[in-house]
């Protein structure tokens, strides 16, 4: 498979797994705390969890909202 292609299949993987976030009342709770968090937020966790919640913090270090992992 070139790299066109395999871009391609990633890229419609990727929009597969957005499209199949559930948009509750609870998701849009949770999205308004942490938009609406006037200190920095934390994340934790042990293993997988815990490089997920790094790479969350730093995502939302890099994108302007306060943020560390534990």
């Amino acid at each position: 498979m070139d790299i066109k292609a395999r871009m391609t299949d990633i890229i419609a993987k990727e929009a597969a797994a957005v499209s199949a976030i559930q948009v509750t009342d609870a998701f849009e709770q949770a999205v308004n705390i942490l938009l609406n968090c006037q200190g920095k937020i934390i994340t934790t966790g042990i293993g997988k969890a815990g490089y997920i919640a790094d790479k969350f913090a730093r995502t939302m270090s890099s994108t302007g909202t306060p943020a560390f992992f534990v």
